[in-house]
């Protein structure tokens, strides 16, 4: 067992964080951790042991530097060293919270923080990835950080109405009552993210639009924010129809989980068309997700990691 002493793991300082994350941080560096008066104890394989000191080092490295650590500064210090990287402060003091009506946003890991600082720069930003790695959530906090920050005049919220094993002409109602289950998860992270009455004023007004792709067919987004989710449901037509509707001064997101392709002809997505034949254009850019990324219930990223193995061996095979 090592152990590494410092008034930075006293009580009410570093460990109230450390406790938040001890089960996360044991599980991500595969020891076991207790913090004791003003000691870090780890225990486990020689080997991975020393990688958590060197990592647990640094983190007392940035406290030290007068850096106040956050949760989320934990995971992105340690996505780089697992990739072999030695973290500096400034790769994790750019995980600033978007500050919204309802809620403050901040990313989780390192990926869903260089896919902030992407939409940032880049004009066309592509997000890649299994469910739950906030994707769509954080094209959303961006875009309404925009319109309050005036940036854009409005917000285009779109994705296609693709079945996942369920007719839409079975679904009771009108055509926009069959249409809006597909929707719904465009309306949960709205409603999430800023209050209901005014997420319900900005739509009446226009100036948030939630809307089936097909409605975007010959129109030209002009000052907007458009997000684009569930790409992989999009075919090649439609793909190339909504990259072309970007007007002036507009950025457009585009989410994608492409191990989930509801089209009966699956190697037809646009997404997965478009990965091939925009991936070296300037200024587009291609953020990946993993089952790391995940932020949901922690099953759901064993869920992903047992799929991803079991489609892999069904290659094989």
């Amino acid at each position: 067992m090592e152990k590494i002493e410092h008034p930075f793991f006293r009580k009410n300082s570093f460990s109230g964080v450390l406790d938040k994350n001890l089960k996360k941080l044991e599980k991500r560096l595969g020891i076991s951790l207790s913090v004791r008066g003003e000691s870090l104890f780890i225990d486990g394989v020689p080997e991975k042991v020393e990688f958590a000191k060197s990592y647990f080092n640094k983190m007392k490295e940035f406290e030290e530097k007068g850096h106040t650590l956050k949760e989320e500064d934990f995971h992105i210090a340690l996505d780089l060293f697992e990739e072999g990287r030695t973290p500096h402060l400034e790769d994790i003091s750019l995980a600033e919270p978007l500050n919204l009506s309802r809620k403050s946003v901040t990313p989780k890991s390192l990926n869903q923080q260089e896919f902030i600082q992407t939409i940032k720069t880049h004009d066309l930003v592509f997000g890649i990835g299994p469910a739950g790695t906030g994707k769509t959530y954080l094209a959303m906090a961006m875009a309404l950080s925009f319109l309050q920050n005036k940036t854009f005049s409005r917000i285009i919220l779109t994705r296609p109405a693709v079945e996942a094993g369920e007719k839409l002409g079975f679904l009771p109602g009108d055509m926009q009552q069959k249409i809006n289950p597909y929707l719904r998860p465009l309306y949960d992270a709205l409603f999430d993210l800023v209050q209901t009455e005014q997420a319900n004023r900005l739509i009446e007004r226009g100036i948030i639009e939630i809307a089936p792709l097909a409605y975007m067919r010959g129109r030209t987004l002009n000052g907007s924010f458009i997000i684009l989710d569930e790409a992989q449901n999009t075919t090649k037509e439609q793909m190339k129809m909504i990259l072309t509707r970007s007007g002036f001064d507009s950025k457009m997101v585009v989410t994608a989980d492409i191990t989930q392709i509801d089209l009966p002809q699956p190697k037809k997505s646009g997404a997965l068309h478009s990965m091939k034949i925009l991936s070296s254009i300037n200024g587009i850019a291609f953020v990946h997700f993993t089952e790391k990324d995940v932020v949901r219930h922690p099953l759901v990223q064993k869920i992903i990691k047992a799929y991803q193995k079991a489609e892999a061996n069904s290659r094989i095979e």
